[in-house]
């Protein structure tokens, strides 16, 4: 019998936006000292209820209970008082400001006399909150702007653990960290439950749950579908639970074939900027290049320079016709599609209508006679919802308002619909639960043995061996290893030339 105390409990937690039910009738109760998970499929409701206990949005029904009080935080900063914090799925840092202000956001009185404020104070304060986390490389006084995600995803880190909470909610955050960004997460985590305080950790990642969780709760569709305790963990079972169907044991490729061609579809040549020197490779057709390392190995600037979003100090990115990539135009109108690692500020547009991203990048094949047909652009946004299974109100609906993981599905959507024939996929399974991972591997497999070009840029070892025909692997800014398709290859293999 648990005999710890109950920090939180929700009874019956209802959320409506317009007719989506993103929650209906949650209760649970969480523990105190216990790092607990919660996983479900995209628009399960994860998010959601995770947000209405930051203080960030509030339940149309149903009562939360903290420490055995009635808790109704009026925003985040009354969450904060109440020892809440949250570390949200994406972007939570504020621009044009300091790494220091955006660490004590909202504290900024603990600095302030006489009404001035005492900036190296600030600045000194926010170097130690960094040191302690095991966080370097990043000045205090610099501005965020020009950061990358993962620095941005630390500092959120670092301000959400200088409110010492009781509870830290943390909403699929090791999506956008590297392997460095994830242990100091990790170190947090395992911090506050030795001081007996609780985390509510979101997660798509089965196996990651399972290694660093006390316990399990599983929504479905917005509702509460059940918890299982350490002892009855089983990866089965949790797919099952969240899905609602039996997923296969493996998500990736059963073949062993290499790629299709050996004609060249995409060729880099001597490309230097910032930390990439002199990288050089070739990406056939009917090919999956997997590309991995470190986050700050250089490989997503690489991916940014093979669509042209930056231009190199020196070198080319050669398309088989014998044209130069210049920049995203022409990369589009030569038929490359390129998905982000950072869908929001990047990837997408997200005051804007679902149908006018997915459209974005194909008006030129829906107009007729220079004229945009609006029948075409519903027909192309209904066949794309109906196979990546897109969960939203309707066509019209901002993507703002979608969960993380549809969002990651729209991104993908507007690239599969224009029919490229060579894709750049930067993480692009990140935010995205089991079952839609799956849908996306096959999709992978399927332009593949349609003699498409796909370079794949992933943090994920398992998703690089699993699916790729070859993996080039990054460290410093420089290719350090090739590997062909083979069951010889490990994640050890991988990891020996990464670090």
């Amino acid at each position: 019998m648990n005999d710890k105390k109950t920090i939180l409990k929700a009874e019956n937690i209802s959320k409506s936006f317009g007719p989506t039910k993103a929650l209906q009738s949650v209760s649970f109760e969480i523990r105190q000292g216990e790092v607990v998970g919660l996983i479900g499929e995209n628009g399960s409701g994860k998010s959601t209820f995770s947000t209405i206990v930051a203080g960030i949005q509030k339940q149309d029904s149903g009562n939360l209970y903290l420490n055995g009080e009635l808790y109704q935080p009026k925003d985040i900063n009354d969450a904060i008082s109440h020892g809440v914090s949250m570390v949200v799925q994406e972007q939570g840092t504020l621009d044009n400001i300091s790494v220091a202000a955006n660490i004590f956001a909202g504290k900024e009185d603990e600095f302030s006399r006489f009404g001035f404020m005492d900036i190296r104070k600030m600045n000194e304060k926010a170097a130690a909150q960094l040191e302690e986390l095991g966080i370097t490389g990043i000045n205090p006084a610099q501005l965020v702007n020009g950061m990358s995600f993962e620095e941005r995803k630390l500092l959120e880190i670092a301000r959400a653990a200088y409110t010492d909470p009781q509870l830290l909610l943390i909403d699929e955050t090791t999506t956008a960290l590297g392997k460095d960004g994830r242990d100091i997460l990790y170190g947090l985590i395992n911090k506050l439950r030795d001081n007996n305080k609780t985390v509510l950790f979101i997660s798509h990642d089965i196996e990651e749950l399972m290694n660093i969780c006390d316990s399990i709760i599983v929504l479905r569709d917005g509702k509460y579908i059940g918890a299982l305790s350490k002892e009855e963990m089983d990866i089965s079972a949790l797919r099952r639970m969240m899905v609602g169907r039996e997923i296969a044991e493996s998500l990736y490729r059963t073949d062993d074939e290499g790629r299709k061609s050996d004609e060249v579809a995409l060729s880099a040549e001597h490309i230097r900027y910032g930390l990439l020197k002199d990288v050089s490779l070739q990406l056939h057709r009917g090919e999956i290049l997997g590309i991995g390392g470190l986050t700050d190995c250089g490989m997503h600037e690489l991916g940014k320079i093979l669509f042209g979003i930056i231009t190199p100090d020196y070198g080319k990115v050669t398309l088989a016709d014998g044209s130069q990539i210049k920049d995203p135009y022409h990369s589009v109108k030569k038929k490359l599609g390129y998905v982000s690692k950072n869908r929001d500020t990047e990837a997408l547009m997200s005051a804007s209508s679902v149908r006018d991203n997915i459209c974005m990048p194909n008006l030129y094949r829906l107009a007729d006679h220079g004229l945009v047909s609006p029948k075409k652009e519903r027909e192309l946004v209904a066949k794309w919802q109906e196979s990546l299974e897109i969960k939203m109100r309707d066509q019209s609906q901002f993507v703002m308002y979608l969960s993380g993981g549809n969002k990651q599905k729209v991104s993908m959507a507007k690239w599969l619909a224009s029919d490229a024939d060579i894709y750049i996929f930067d993480c692009p399974t990140r935010g995205i639960d089991i079952g839609v991972k799956s849908d996306i591997y096959k999709l992978m497999i399927d332009l593949k043995e349609k003699n498409k070009a796909i370079l794949m840029i992933s943090e994920e070892l398992p998703e690089l061996i699993g699916m790729s025909d070859r993996v080039l692997v990054m460290k410093d800014g420089e290719i350090k290893g090739e590997f062909l398709r083979s069951k010889d290859v490990t994640e050890h293999t991988l990891i020996d030339y990464m670090i």
